[in-house]
């Protein structure tokens, strides 16, 4: 869902300051260089269109760029908001990206989003994470942390530990699951407002309570660090 991101990064160069080096470049400056700050944008919107309708929606307060890097990257310190669109109807959202933090890395092509992740797509399904990966050679979504997945208006919520998801969200597993809650929604008598009440509490280490759409994965030894 978040693979047209990669896509707005390529619209940037119109939007952003670029700096350039002059003069005679010094022996032994290859490391100042590499810590050279190359491009630099404040609130940057982009809007991709086909046909005059958009495809997705690139928002960040700020982006800075580090071409000259050993490896390229592109820094989102105040986060990230993507909005995609719909393939058959480009008026219609598909998914919504929020995220603290992202960072670029382009020649694996490779995103990090940390702090307060969420995906929320169009069919109901929400994705809460502090750390998520998203491999566009691979098209590869996935997490080395504690995740939690919302789907049926809150009825199900999901709790495991690392995630694995194909780019449309629909193919997804945990890597352990920890638990699973069926919320039942009671109306009150008194008021249109609904009460919440947990009908299974979470089974530890389960692997079964999983969902149509998501399979179960063995057991993997995970870590924080993303994978090439």
């Amino acid at each position: 869902m978040i693979r047209y991101a990669q896509v707005a990064l390529s619209f940037v160069g119109s939007a952003i300051l670029l700096f350039s080096c002059s003069g005679q470049k010094e022996q032994g400056s290859s490391t100042a260089e590499e810590a050279m700050m190359t491009e630099y944008s404040e609130d940057l919107s982009i809007i991709n269109s086909q046909n005059g309708r958009r495809s997705y929606h690139f928002v960040t307060p700020l982006l800075e760029g580090y071409t000259l890097a050993r490896e390229p990257y592109r820094e989102f310190r105040k986060g990230i908001k993507i909005t995609t669109y719909q393939d058959d109807s480009l008026s219609s959202v598909d998914a919504v990206l929020t995220a603290n933090y992202a960072i670029y890395y382009q020649n694996r092509e490779l995103w990090e989003a940390k702090g307060n992740v969420v995906v929320e797509k169009s069919d109901g399904k929400t994705l809460y994470t502090q750390q998520l990966f998203w491999n566009a050679r691979t098209g590869k979504i996935y997490s080395n942390v504690d995740s939690k997945i919302v789907q049926n208006n809150g009825r199900d919520v999901f709790i495991g530990e690392g995630f694995e998801s194909d780019e449309e969200f629909k193919d997804w597993r945990f890597r352990r699951m920890k638990g699973r809650m069926e919320v039942e929604m009671k109306q009150r008598a008194d008021s249109t407002a609904t009460d919440s009440t947990v009908m299974k509490s979470p089974v530890k280490d389960s692997v079964a309570a999983a969902p149509a759409g998501a399979r179960p994965a063995p057991v993997r030894n995970t870590t924080s660090q993303p994978e090439n």
